[in-house]
């Protein structure tokens, strides 16, 4: 696994030991970020279930300015952290350990606006649309932010969504990505 385009292009990244995560292929990647960019002019990057980081840590490369990087397990968080020391770069990441609906609630708080969203979460906990919303009702989208979801194909994530656009599905394999865009919010300048 590897960071396939920007700053930290080629940096091999660790992937989390154990059978409770699965890695981004580097193939699923190069193309998710091939629809959403492939490069950034700026923007916050929220990465829920972020397991390695990798999908963080891709968006910075190529032009976030700042990613949170959430994961509930330690050793997911251990993982994260060396892959970000990596960068050489730890200012531009936030690293945080908890329960994704808790740590999204309290982003409401420092009034945060996030311009890519990344969820990956283990394939038996689709919680992704009730997540969605919670970041609409607190406001935590820039708009126009693209909200990327990696699923297997039994989620059957909604064509339509209050507030968004759906912009594309593809499958890989058993993996299929949904492209969501925000219709609501304000612009941040």
């Amino acid at each position: 696994m590897r960071v396939v385009a920007g700053n930290y292009k080629g940096r091999r990244l660790k992937a989390v030991n154990g059978m409770k995560t699965r890695p981004t292929t580097d193939k699923v990647k190069e193309s998710m970020f091939n629809i959403i960019g492939p490069y950034f002019d700026g923007g916050h990057v929220l990465d829920v279930f972020a397991g390695s980081g990798a999908l963080g840590i891709e968006a910075v490369s190529r032009g976030a300015d700042h990613a949170i990087l959430i994961d509930r397990s330690y050793q997911a968080i251990k993982t994260i952290n060396e892959n970000v020391a990596l960068t050489k770069e730890p200012q531009r990441f936030s690293v945080v350990k908890g329960d994704s609906f808790k740590i999204i609630n309290s982003l409401a708080e420092k009034q945060e606006k996030f311009s890519y969203v990344f969820f990956d979460p283990p394939y038996r906990e689709q919680k992704i649309v009730k997540m969605i919303q919670t970041l609409v009702k607190l406001q935590l989208l820039a708009k126009n932010a693209v909200i990327v979801c990696e699923t297997d194909q039994n989620a059957h994530l909604p064509v339509e969504l209050a507030d968004f656009d759906l912009l594309k599905q593809v499958d890989y394999g058993i993996t299929e990505l949904t492209y969501y865009e925000y219709n609501g919010g304000e612009d941040l300048k």
